[in-house]
């Protein structure tokens, strides 16, 4: 099975998070291209797309966007990776935060 790694920032990258209206820190994340995210978006239940936008109120899905990652889609990062790609996305499923960025 292919392995997807998640990317590890020398320095941490820092998102908006309207919500919470503070920024949030990160020292990893995961490149997504932005068909694939919409595919993950579109697979998830109506409570984890609920928490996903609540996390990312203001954010569209496009090229160069961060987002705010959170255990919920992890998991749907995860199983779309297995199910679609045959891929295993190594890390993601760990407890740790994380940032997505759409590319």
């Amino acid at each position: 099975m292919n392995k997807i790694r998640m990317v590890l920032e020398q320095y941490p990258i820092n998102i908006l998070h309207h919500t919470y209206n503070r920024e949030c820190r990160y020292t990893r994340g995961l490149h997504i291209p932005v068909e694939d995210f919409q595919n993950i978006v579109n697979l998830m239940c109506p409570d984890t797309k609920t928490y996903f936008e609540f996390h990312n109120v203001a954010k569209k899905i496009e090229r160069g966007e961060y987002l705010n990652g959170h255990a919920g889609l992890a998991r749907y990062i995860a199983n779309y990776y297995k199910t679609e790609k045959g891929a295993e996305v190594a890390g993601i499923n760990d407890g740790r935060d994380f940032y997505v960025k759409i590319v």
